[in-house]
């Protein structure tokens, strides 16, 4: 009788044990922590998140196309099929799915506008604005527009 009990006492020993390295709160913290916040991806960049970094990247190289094809042919381009091969803006580019971002764009050969605006507007996803002064405006809360915080 009493080895079964010294056995019934050491199985509920390790069971306790069990569960309460399964169970400690230290694994439970462990698995709410949030992500690791974004890392800036050079000095100086105004992006919050990765899609960010990817919608203001996208926009500076189709800036930097329009300068490059006003500069060739003396007006901006009136689409995004025509920038193809300016500067670095290529094919694939010309979709306006941009992942967590969609982008439009009207151009007349004497300006331009350029919109990214993400799928859920949040502090994480702003919305951008650019035109022909190269500008990139950003807004939180709404579609970002000329009136809108330039991005430094």
């Amino acid at each position: 009788m009493r080895k079964k009990f010294f056995c019934f006492l050491i199985v509920v020993v390790l069971v306790a044990l069990a569960a309460s390295v399964l169970f400690s709160p230290a694994r439970v913290v462990a698995a709410q922590t949030p992500a690791p916040d974004y890392k800036p991806k050079f000095a100086g960049d105004p992006a919050r998140s990765d899609s960010e970094a990817a919608a203001l990247g996208y926009m500076r190289v189709v800036l930097r196309a329009q300068r490059q094809f006003q500069k060739q042919y003396g007006h901006f381009a009136t689409s995004l099929t025509e920038l193809v091969h300016s500067g670095s803006f290529t094919k694939r580019m010309v979709d306006p799915h941009r992942g967590d971002y969609n982008v439009d764009f009207k151009g007349k050969k004497d300006s331009f506008i350029l919109t990214m605006t993400p799928n859920h507007l949040d502090a994480q996803h702003r919305s951008f604005y650019a035109e022909d002064d190269g500008k990139i405006h950003a807004d939180e809360e709404k579609p970002a527009d000329a009136n809108s915080p330039v991005v430094k």
